[in-house]
């Protein structure tokens, strides 16, 4: 029986969903920043009207919408955040749109890259991945058409979105292929 604790089991399980938890907050709350950058007042600014929505969804507590409000209004002292969308080809030609919030762009264009070189890809020039996707109403970007590619190409494909959706800048990885429509953090 030693080393098998039932309290130390859910210790581990809280963690690891506090984890979780804590990552999706701290995407929203960047969400909603970006988006009190144009306005402080939900009834006027569709797109923090729209972030606050997804907070509520996600039961994120009030008071960190409210700083994350705050600091996006300018009233808190810190770093101004902004989209960023980054462009590349990833397994069997498949286009991939990487949308991501950002304090520091040039931190974030080398950490993608890396995880793009480690998985033998680069970004691509601005445009030449955009035109395989159109935006909503929400704001996500949608594929236009969808391409297969091997089932192989899918694995390569699965292990960079999950490496670059473990990015903490990184809101969103769009791709064009059958079985991965859209794929947001």
């Amino acid at each position: 029986m030693s080393g098998h604790s039932k309290w130390s089991k859910i210790k581990h399980q809280k963690a690891s969903a506090d984890s979780k938890k804590g990552k999706i907050f701290s995407n929203v709350s960047r969400l909603i920043t970006l988006a009190a950058q144009k306005g402080a007042d939900p009834d006027k600014n569709a797109d923090l009207r729209y972030a606050i929505s997804q907070a509520k969804s996600i039961n994120m507590p009030s008071i960190n919408i409210e700083r994350a409000i705050e600091r996006g209004a300018g009233g808190r002292q810190g770093k101004e955040t902004e989209e960023i969308l980054y462009e590349a080809f990833g397994p069997g030609g498949s286009a991939m749109l990487i949308r991501g919030l950002t304090d520091n762009k040039n931190r974030t264009s080398s950490e993608i890259k890396h995880l793009l070189s480690k998985n033998n890809l680069k970004l691509a020039a601005p445009g030449s991945a955009l035109w395989a996707f159109e935006k909503n109403k929400e704001g996500e970007w949608k594929p236009k058409a969808l391409i297969n590619i091997t089932d192989s190409e899918k694995e390569r494909l699965r292990k960079l979105i999950g490496d670059l959706r473990e990015h903490n800048d990184v809101q969103g990885v769009y791709v064009n292929v059958t079985g991965f429509m859209l794929q947001v953090s």
